[in-house]
């Protein structure tokens, strides 16, 4: 019982990540109807953003502590946000009366850039964030399973960011242009909506969400490298795909179910097979449920 109940907050707490990256994916596809196979590397970016940032404020301040971390993820937000609509200004614009296949090609080319940037500028080796930004100290839960402080924080910042997105996305005026961008695009012009402007504005929130996602994944697990990109970005995609591709709520449940799974897949089995375990899911899904768990919504699909 001890152990699962571990599991399961370890499983919740890599989920969340998961659940972050993976709302990148489903929100361009829902506006797009493609696969922005880059998102992997704004994420990456996320991360070595938020390395420069708190090795400087270290550097300036003199000292660490974890109230060093929210300016520091204010500036990866914003970095990697303006970095996003770069890339759909420079890669995707232009290609949007081109078929389905060219902008995924180029989507792949941006993705390969966005690894090579990294590793030529940050060097192929391991990086390591400042010692002392994340609070130490555990919670004793119940049958002594424990929940580590940084757990707790990265939880409710997840949290906080996924429930801020969903009331965005249903409950504002520019969410709903979101929504009617998704159902069709000429429709929303003659409708008044700016589909550009719109789709600019999706790609400034998914890459932020991303990049957010890549510094708390930094500050987690401590060391990352330039593949970082691949590794989380191909089990969000997973995520998205579980949960319902273009469905915002799938990709949160997708990516908790997922981090749920693997944890227990490394946990009771071994920590070679949750890859394995990962990918035999989506061929699973994509075999007897392509829509995903909560389907593709046919009247709204953001």
């Amino acid at each position: 019982m001890q152990q699962l109940l571990q599991q399961l907050i370890n499983g919740i707490t890599i989920g969340s990540f998961y659940a972050l990256v993976a709302l990148g994916y489903t929100m361009v596809y829902g506006v797009l109807k493609m696969i922005n196979f880059a998102h992997g590397g704004l994420f990456m970016w996320g991360a070595y953003v938020g390395l420069t940032g708190l090795s400087l404020l270290v550097a300036w301040v003199g000292q660490s502590g974890p109230g060093l971390i929210f300016p520091v993820s204010v500036l990866v937000i914003v970095t990697i946000a303006m970095i996003g609509v770069l890339v759909e200004r420079v890669a995707y614009r232009p290609l949007r009366s081109a078929g389905r296949l060219a902008p995924v090609i180029s989507a792949l080319g941006v993705a390969f850039i966005l690894e090579s940037l990294a590793r030529n500028v940050y060097g192929a080796s391991w990086k390591t964030y400042p010692a002392g930004l994340v609070p130490s100290g555990r919670i004793v839960l119940l049958s002594e399973a424990r929940v580590s402080l940084m757990q707790v924080m990265v939880l409710l910042i997840s949290f906080m960011l996924m429930a801020l997105l969903y009331l965005f996305v249903y409950r504002t005026r520019i969410g709903t242009a979101m929504r009617a961008v998704s159902l069709d695009h000429e429709v929303s012009r003659l409708m008044g909506i700016d589909v550009d402007r719109i789709i600019a504005t999706v790609f400034l929130i998914g890459p932020g969400l991303g990049g957010m996602a890549g510094l708390i994944v930094g500050l987690y697990y401590g060391s990352f490298d330039f593949t970082l990109g691949w590794s989380f970005g191909l089990k969000a995609f997973i995520s998205a795909i579980l949960g319902g591709i273009g469905n915002i709520p799938g990709a949160m449940l997708g990516g908790m179910m997922l981090g749920i799974i693997e944890t227990l897949g490394a946990g009771y089995v071994s920590p070679q097979w949750k890859d394995v375990i990962a990918y035999l899911i989506l061929i699973l899904i994509l075999i007897f449920r392509p829509t995903g768990l909560l389907g593709e919504r046919v009247a709204e699909k953001l």
